[in-house]
């Protein structure tokens, strides 16, 4: 049994690599809400449905939205002078129309989700980390900014003072995805973005208690390589909340919850200190460049041992 913390266009390729040759039980996934957001009326929720799109195989070559979509309705929006800086495509509004529909009928996130991995027939269990209301806002030199209005609209190009979660305080998680921690043989936290795909999750009370109690077990890839993110805007995030642009940062950033550390080979002098902390660190070519990069390292950590 595994489980993975998942975040942004790139933990899906850990994911799939975890379901090539794995019994259909054997994988669940919590995923990132921070970046859903309100737009044009409906709820869309990115990061679950990058996984849901990725497992049912309809993932676009993008990391977003569905392969071979159309874009006339954005296109219409945009003659009718709404602005559409956030591409939703044809295919992509049906699935954010029918959760925005199922949750005004008083259904959950969680609810909902699972009723969107049945009608895509995948058979992976898709937790939301809460079904409580949770944001991620980025502080910038041009205000506070939902991170779609950061990343999308302003092409991450204000400077970013601070990151704030909005929501997290109250927000609680369901008690399956709890139980699923605690009955999973491995928890790993995805190749992601530490700050605003990974730690939306963390910062949800129960999800960070639960992994603290089972930190021998919980493993974390490091999403650096030297002092570059492998993919996205992971360093400007990392030097807003003051952390190493590192390995060894986002090691010190995981450091109460995460036992098992897997860096990239050329950052082995990192390997001591990391170990400092506690934890048990690993080596291997984290970069997923095709398929069969995904099989290859996610084979490498479930085959870790403690």
């Amino acid at each position: 049994m595994i489980t993975v913390l998942a975040g942004g266009t790139g933990s899906i390729k850990i994911i799939r690599g975890f379901t090539s040759g794995h019994r259909e039980e054997e994988l669940t996934i919590v995923s990132n809400v921070g970046d859903n957001i309100w737009l044009y009326g409906l709820y869309i929720c990115p990061d679950i449905d990058t996984v849901l799109y990725g497992l049912a195989g309809i993932l676009s070559e993008r990391g977003w939205g569905i392969k071979d979509d159309t874009f006339l309705c954005l296109h219409q929006m945009e003659k009718l002078g709404q602005e559409v800086w956030f591409q939703l495509g044809d295919r992509d509004l049906a699935t954010h129309l029918l959760r925005t529909l199922l949750i005004r009928k008083g259904m959950t996130l969680t609810e909902v989700t699972d009723w969107m991995t049945k009608k895509y027939s995948v058979s992976k269990k898709i937790y939301p980390a809460t079904d409580s209301q949770l944001e991620t806002i980025i502080i910038t030199d041009q205000g506070p900014m939902h991170i779609q209005e950061f990343w999308v609209k302003h092409q991450g190009d204000p400077r970013v003072i601070d990151i704030r979660y909005i929501g997290a305080e109250s927000a609680t998680t369901n008690p399956e995805l709890i139980n699923s921690l605690k009955t999973s043989d491995l928890i790993v936290l995805a190749p992601a973005n530490p700050v605003t795909s990974i730690n939306p999750i963390l910062v949800v009370r129960e999800i960070r208690e639960q992994l603290r109690k089972l930190r021998s077990k919980v493993v974390a890839i490091s999403p650096l390589i030297g002092e570059q993110a492998i993919s996205g805007p992971a360093i400007k995030y990392i030097k807003a909340m003051k952390l190493k642009a590192s390995a060894l940062g986002v090691a010190i950033f995981y450091s109460d919850i995460v036992g098992n550390f897997v860096i990239h080979p050329s950052d082995s002098n990192l390997s001591s200190k990391i170990g400092s902390l506690d934890m048990n660190v690993f080596q291997t070519d984290i970069i997923m460049r095709n398929c069969s990069d995904e099989r290859r390292l996610s084979s490498y950590v479930k085959s870790l041992k403690f």
